[in-house]
């Protein structure tokens, strides 16, 4: 039996709910999203043991009866989800007011911005390749600070020293002839 058969009921229960607001349906990532004018607001799922309701914006809620939980601490920032595992623990009331909520929010601007750090840390091992060589280092410096912080993470997130040389003549090339590390994808 596959997660969706397996929460039939509790899948049913929150859509149910869900269909007495104004919010629309959409397809996105796989799954049932939410939206009011475009903008993302809440999302259902069926996993191997619960059925979640998921708040795009939930870091934004009350959350007054500490139903809200966040999947992965540290990382999501915004994101926040009430797992249910029947229809028995299903309070439409309460389900109803964390909705409410949370399309006033959507209605009022509340969204989450990721902060964007304005200092570049350059990996010691791309500082000295820009150093080394004037016209790279040139190069790199004339790109825009959005490609720049491309290459840097590009250098920074590879685990072995090894890998961090090879990624840097992989991007030389690229460098030189002004191109960012993601441009092909671009449209």
């Amino acid at each position: 039996m596959n997660k969706n058969e397996k929460w039939r009921n509790e899948l049913e229960f929150l859509r149910a709910i869900i269909n007495k607001t104004e919010l629309e349906k959409t397809n996105k990532w796989g799954g049932e999203v939410y939206t009011l004018n475009n903008g993302n607001v809440l999302m259902i799922g069926a996993f191997k043991n619960y059925v979640s309701l998921w708040f795009f914006n939930g870091v934004f809620l009350n959350d007054s009866y500490k139903f809200l939980s966040n999947a992965q601490e540290g990382k999501t920032k915004a994101l926040r989800h009430w797992q249910f595992t029947s229809v028995d623990e299903m309070d439409e009331e309460k389900i109803m007011e964390y909705i409410q909520e949370a399309i006033e929010n959507e209605k009022q601007g509340l969204k989450w911005k990721p902060e964007k750090s304005k200092h570049l840390e350059i990996p010691k091992i791309l500082e000295i390749a820009l150093n080394d060589d004037r016209e790279f280092g040139s190069a790199f410096q004339s790109l825009a600070p959005f490609k720049q912080r491309e290459y840097i993470e590009y250098i920074a997130t590879a685990k072995r020293e090894g890998t961090k040389v090879s990624r840097i003549a992989k991007i030389k090339l690229m460098v030189l002839a002004g191109l960012g590390l993601n441009d092909k994808y671009r449209k």
